[in-house]
């Protein structure tokens, strides 16, 4: 069944029953974008996915993870060597923010690396999350000498996820060919509405960023609920009809994720999963 809403940016690991949430997923007529947090999480969220049409896992390296020392230098690695084969990718980007201060440099790397190796292993129909807190710049700077900015069937789709840049960052990334996805809590803030109302209708993904803390108690009912009311309140940001919304922003994620293609979807699970098992075992014994 093909969903009725979908999550473009959440983090099943980080629920306190993902599993569970999964499983719900398909008969809400949900369906979501799993975004990791740590390349070595992949492999299970793949295998999790696989069960559930509906259900993409991406293979990602939050900049949280990198800047407070919970991964480093061989999970980079593994992220670059999983990425390369993978198409849909995230959460990835930079955190600038002051509480990161003095970490600047070990993400800018981490991202320059993983940039350049996309570039040089391009797959059609890749789809990168991107976080950016206090850097959406130098994320667009990095991504242009990247050569993924291109306007070529062979550059990545991008999404910057609870977009919080200027508004001439803002203008940049739309011109771009960047979307965003919106939460509830972009929606609390001033220029988070405006930023919504900015945005163009057929730029624009639905999105919870669920959960808000590690191993929160979470259903997929909240999801579908927490998606509902974001798409309520941009719908009357815009001034347009809360279904035209719906509508509108499913449509966009139906020709991002080729949603209804669930058989080809199986299939490159089989062929990545494959992948992933031996990049680990390689980076096991090193």
């Amino acid at each position: 069944m093909e969903p009725r809403l979908f999550d473009a940016h959440c983090h099943l690991d980080l629920m306190a029953h993902p599993n569970a949430v999964a499983d719900e997923v398909t008969a809400l007529g949900l369906g979501l974008f799993d975004c990791g947090v740590d390349p070595r999480d992949f492999a299970s969220a793949n295998e999790r996915a696989r069960r559930q049409t509906g259900i993409i896992a991406g293979v990602g390296l939050h900049p949280w993870w990198l800047a407070d020392g919970r991964c480093g230098a061989a999970e980079v690695n593994l992220l670059c060597e999983l990425a390369s084969r993978e198409r849909f990718i995230g959460e990835i980007g930079l955190d600038f923010s002051s509480r990161f201060a003095g970490t600047e440099g070990v993400q800018t790397q981490a991202f320059e690396r993983l940039c350049q190796a996309l570039s040089q292993h391009p797959l059609a129909g890749r789809v990168l999350s991107i976080h950016a807190v206090r850097a959406a710049g130098a994320t667009l700077d990095i991504l242009e000498s990247s050569g993924l900015l291109k306007n070529d069937p062979n550059s990545p789709t991008i999404i910057f996820h609870w977009f919080s840049g200027t508004s001439d960052e803002l203008v940049r990334a739309r011109h771009a060919g960047s979307f965003f996805s919106i939460n509830e809590r972009m929606l609390a803030t001033k220029r988070g509405r405006e930023y919504a109302r900015q945005i163009p209708l057929n730029r624009l993904l639905l999105e919870t960023d669920a959960p808000a803390e590690q191993n929160k108690e979470t259903t997929a009912r909240q999801l579908v609920d927490s998606l509902a009311r974001t798409s309520e309140v941009v719908a009357a940001i815009k001034k347009m009809r809360f279904a035209e919304h719906r509508v509108g922003c499913l449509g966009n994620t139906h020709s991002i994720f080729d949603l209804a293609d669930p058989v080809a979807k199986n299939a490159k699970y089989e062929y990545c999963c494959k992948a992933s098992h031996i990049i680990l075992q390689q980076n096991q014994c090193h």
